[in-house]
């Protein structure tokens, strides 16, 4: 983000100096300066296409209710967990173990329990992680698809995207928003997955 603030800056201030020349403009500078300001130039407000777009709203339950079932898992076995090694903690000090052997092949299964634990951490970490990048590829290229199909018509040499503070200052007659999460959900299809948690969560509330 820096970097684009950084760009943008650097293109106003080239633009200022440009606008302090002299009457020594060429022609050549001149044509350049007319084709710039022709320019149709469009923003979409990212905030409000992932709290509009439909796409965005079923996936954005469906990773939840992931994390949701992941964490549930996560907990459970922690629970067993430290069931059993209070057990073990108990037999201890009651002198349950008869060898020093017994001991530690118990120790050394508490060891691998602990150590099987933090391995499904990670991997339902992991498998998160992929899903959501997986999710945000699908969205970024549905986004590129619709927008190569609307601007047929629409002719922009330019649409940005508007996030905090990436673009300091926009005219709001620029900003085609609301035309394009019309136009991404019409062409919205949820997949079977995405339905099935949509109906879950309906039933919970």
């Amino acid at each position: 983000m820096k970097k684009i603030l950084f760009l943008a800056l650097s293109v106003t201030i080239a633009l200022t100096a440009c606008n302090n020349k002299s009457t020594e403009t060429t022609e050549s500078e001149a044509a350049v300066e007319t084709e710039i300001t022709g320019l149709k130039i469009a923003y979409v407000e990212v905030d409000s296409l992932m709290s509009q777009y439909q796409f965005c709203k079923d996936y954005n339950l469906l990773l939840n209710k992931k994390g949701e079932n992941a964490a549930n898992l996560l907990q459970q076995k922690q629970r067993a967990l430290q069931q059993h090694a209070n057990a073990l903690q108990k037999k201890y000090e009651s002198n349950g173990f008869t060898t020093r052997d017994e001991l530690e092949r118990a120790q050394n299964q508490l060891a691998k329990e602990q150590q099987d634990l933090a391995e499904l951490d990670q991997r339902l970490t992991n498998e998160l992680a992929m899903e959501n990048a997986k999710l945000n590829e699908e969205l970024r290229d549905s986004i590129q698809a619709f927008l190569k199909v609307y601007n047929k018509t629409r002719k922009y040499d330019y649409i940005f995207s508007r996030q905090g503070d990436n673009i300091l200052l926009a005219n709001k007659k620029l900003d085609i928003t609301s035309e394009v999460v019309a136009g991404l959900n019409k062409r919205y299809k949820a997949k079977p997955e995405v339905k099935g948690t949509a109906s879950d969560n309906e039933k919970a509330e």
